[in-house]
């Protein structure tokens, strides 16, 4: 309440005003934020079913490729490059968003020396690739 009214009123409220007062304030001042909010939820009601006329407003999620990715040992012979290619790929085919679930989706591909790498890193800190982009780096 103080946020809308102020500082001032508020404290002016509780010094002048008797207790019947103050209450008869604060559900006058409430009364008005419901009303408020029952337009809103109307608004929103009223919104809804004109978009349900039109036809379906939801779109249909996007098919996923199943996509194979080579497992990424750490050994000589295989290719940090390619392996980065492939995530790449397969995360778009997947859909996969935001940061954390991109980097759960890399180690997941990692096997042997790589895997123990990078969960040695991530038991010291956790943070420690908090983005693809360092993940590769």
């Amino acid at each position: 309440m103080s946020v809308f009214m102020g500082e001032p009123a508020i404290s002016g409220m509780l010094e002048f005003l008797s207790r019947d007062q103050q209450h008869a304030a604060i559900n006058e001042f409430l009364q008005g934020d419901l009303a408020v909010e029952r337009q809103k939820i109307a608004l929103l009601q009223q919104q809804g079913s004109h978009q349900s006329m039109g036809g379906p407003t939801h779109m249909r999620r996007p098919e996923t490729l199943k996509i194979d990715i080579s497992r990424y040992k750490g050994t000589d012979e295989d290719s940090l490059l390619r392996l980065f290619v492939e995530l790449d790929d397969a995360i778009r085919a997947h859909h996969i968003e935001g940061d954390e679930m991109q980097v759960t989706f890399a180690l997941s591909n990692l096997t042997r020396r790589a895997k123990t790498w990078a969960l040695g890193l991530k038991l010291h800190e956790p943070d420690v690739f908090d983005s693809l982009g360092i993940f590769g780096s």
